[in-house]
């Protein structure tokens, strides 16, 4: 059977893909906050000009739950996360670990990875996001 080329296309906009795959924020000009997706104002400061940064791919655990109910379809348990990404909160998924308090905790070091969300009937893959154990 001859290999499929399959096309890969990130689930959220800014997250990019390639050799290095990693976040990017949009970061308001004039007081730093930074944002995921677009925005049409700062809610920090409400000014309108903003830069694109890359947010670094390794960071630590400073939230997290442990779902246990979720809709129909998505698998539990899983944990969901707040990742401090060098002074950038990044929400995501922690994963390639155990569901668990012995595996997960508060202040663990962490790294950005990608993973396939599915593949539709074109053959074009939908790839996301999440943070795995970083040692």
């Amino acid at each position: 059977m001859p290999e499929v080329d399959v096309d890969r296309v990130p689930l959220v906009d800014y997250l990019v893909l390639g050799d290095e795959p990693h976040l990017v924020a949009q970061e308001c000009t004039t007081c730093g906050a930074r944002y995921f997706d677009r925005r049409s104002a700062c809610a920090s400061c409400g000014l309108q000009e903003f830069h694109a940064v890359d947010i670094p791919t390794t960071g630590t655990l400073r939230s997290f739950t442990i779902v246990h109910s979720a809709a129909a379809g998505v698998q539990v348990p899983f944990v969901a996360g707040i990742v401090d990404c060098d002074g950038t909160s990044v929400k995501g998924n922690v994963v390639n670990t155990p569901p668990d308090p012995e595996h997960v905790n508060l202040g663990m070091p962490v790294r950005l990875t990608t993973m396939s969300i599915g593949v539709d009937a074109a053959g074009v893959e939908a790839v996301g996001y999440g943070f795995e154990p970083a040692n």
